[in-house]
């Protein structure tokens, strides 16, 4: 049947108005509706702050039971959700890294690796024996659906991984700021938790993600008993090196009794100087980035330009 027979069908007709329709109506009602990203990252603050308080809570529990369960079954059970846990916390910390926070973010990766398999093959399986929409060897059939399947396999990890490069690349352009708000806070007075939760308020508008980053280390230095474990679960869910070593500072800090303001004002110019260098390698590559698409791209027109009219009379085709 050709395209113009599915044309003139009614029914087929009628259904491709439909989604038309559709997608019209989904394009408009994504313009319409206003996705603030700052109200997002600053519901993930608050389910932490529920989270801890659920933990703190938990942990009281716990302590008022131990009075009454013998040691070792105590033992083995605490023996068995550590090591249960130990296995979560790296999905749930890779997660994080993401900007991946909510409660069920673990149990729909862990149910994306398991079915993301199954559909990729399914999918190359339908594409290549059921509609033959490849025409090759029945052993190269068996191969590109086992890629498939590995491809599948991979998919939610890559997925992951880009998620987490784009966020850290946010974060490692707002980062510069966000100290030099804590400089002016360390400056004026503020304490350590006042001075998060001011930044994070300040910062939200420009950089949610950075103000979501800074809004948990202040709600986790206000429950958990160590602070500097607080600040180093920064560090963990932002690996970049001017976050370490903000982190390490502020440990110094809160150890030792060293000023906080100048100590962030020489992290500040040191992530703006590199983020300038930074700019500048980038610079000094695009001569030899565009040296492939300029001989591609650019010269061949341009030697269509300059030579065809001497060609042109060179052959006697131009009258």
């Amino acid at each position: 049947m050709t395209f113009d027979h599915l044309m003139h069908d009614p029914n087929i007709a009628a259904a491709l108005c439909g989604a038309g329709a559709f997608a019209v109506i989904v394009l408009i009602w994504s313009a319409l509706v206003d996705s603030d990203p700052l109200t997002a990252r600053l519901k993930h603050v608050s389910e932490r702050r529920d989270e801890l308080r659920a933990q703190e809570h938990k942990k009281k529990l716990s302590r008022r039971e131990g009075l009454i369960r013998p040691d070792f079954i105590k033992s083995l059970v605490h023996k068995l959700k550590l090591e249960q846990g130990k296995q979560t916390a790296g999905i749930r910390l890779k997660l994080a890294r993401a900007g991946y926070r909510s409660r069920d973010a673990v149990m729909n990766y862990l149910l994306l690796r398991l079915l993301m398999p199954f559909g990729t093959g399914f999918v190359a399986f339908f594409l290549i024996f059921v509609l033959e929409a490849f025409h090759m060897k029945d052993i190269m059939k068996f191969l590109a659906v086992i890629v498939a399947i590995v491809f599948g396999i991979a998919l939610p990890d890559i997925f992951v991984k880009n998620q987490s490069q784009k966020r850290e690349t946010i974060l490692r352009k707002g980062m510069p700021d966000a100290l030099d708000l804590m400089v002016i806070c360390a400056e004026a007075g503020l304490s350590l938790d006042s001075s998060l939760d001011r930044v994070s308020r300040e910062i939200g508008p420009s950089c949610a993600e950075l103000a979501e980053e800074i809004g948990l280390t202040g709600v986790e230095l206000g429950f958990l008993p160590d602070r500097s474990r607080a600040l180093q679960n920064l560090a963990d869910r932002v690996p970049l090196p001017g976050v370490i070593a903000l982190v390490n500072t502020l440990i110094q800090t809160e150890k030792y009794g060293t000023p906080l303001a100048q100590a962030l004002r020489v992290l500040s110019s040191e992530m703006r100087e590199e983020r300038m260098m930074a700019a500048e390698a980038k610079a000094a590559k695009l001569p030899a980035t565009l040296t492939v698409p300029m001989i591609l791209f650019i010269l061949p027109p341009l030697f269509v330009v300059l030579l065809g009219p001497a060609m042109l009379k060179v052959f006697g085709l131009q009258h």
